[in-house]
């Protein structure tokens, strides 16, 4: 598989743009918020524990076949960025698969922001012949399932880690 590389990609509204470290210390704040992580785990990271892991993501997959395509979420008025979409790309029985993922931090929800943002990082998946696109989502997180279901993908039967997989 030929290396895929997250390109800035935009919205009406918003401008998704690759991920480079420089961004850690303003997602901090943006992912700041203790409540972000009810249904994911974890504590809010530093500054500089963000920039250690937008290092090690900016570096991508140690695995040649796996595409690690990272994105901030940028607001295009007022020019913030307000979170993240990710989708981690590999080979499949079936061609190439995508798991996706996006968190907007707690001053930006409600707003459509993370639906925006899947819908458009769906459909560049699509223009990169990913053949499935799967997320998982806590069965709790309702406006999580929300997004999942506007941007195509519909629940299953299966379970990873108390998370139900959507699939497209």
């Amino acid at each position: 598989m030929n290396a895929i590389r997250a390109q800035a990609l935009q919205t009406d509204r918003l401008l998704l743009v690759p991920l480079r470290v420089e961004h850690a210390e303003e997602m901090a704040e943006v992912l700041g918020d203790p409540a972000l992580h009810t249904y994911i785990g974890g504590v809010p990271e530093t500054p500089q524990g963000l920039r250690s892991r937008y290092e090690r993501m900016v570096a991508g997959s140690p695995d040649p076949g796996v595409s690690w395509c990272n994105w901030v979420i940028q607001l295009r008025d007022p020019a913030c960025l307000a979170g993240t979409v990710q989708a981690t790309i590999g080979p499949s029985e079936t061609g190439l698969t995508a798991e996706i993922a996006w968190v907007v931090g707690t001053r930006w929800q409600g707003m459509g922001i993370a639906t925006e943002a899947a819908m458009e990082l769906v459909a560049w998946l699509r223009r990169q012949q990913v053949d499935a696109v799967i997320a998982h989502i806590h069965p709790d997180h309702h406006a999580s399932a929300a997004v999942a279901r506007a941007a195509g993908l519909t629940p299953t039967d299966e379970w990873q880690e108390g998370e139900v997989r959507w699939r497209l």
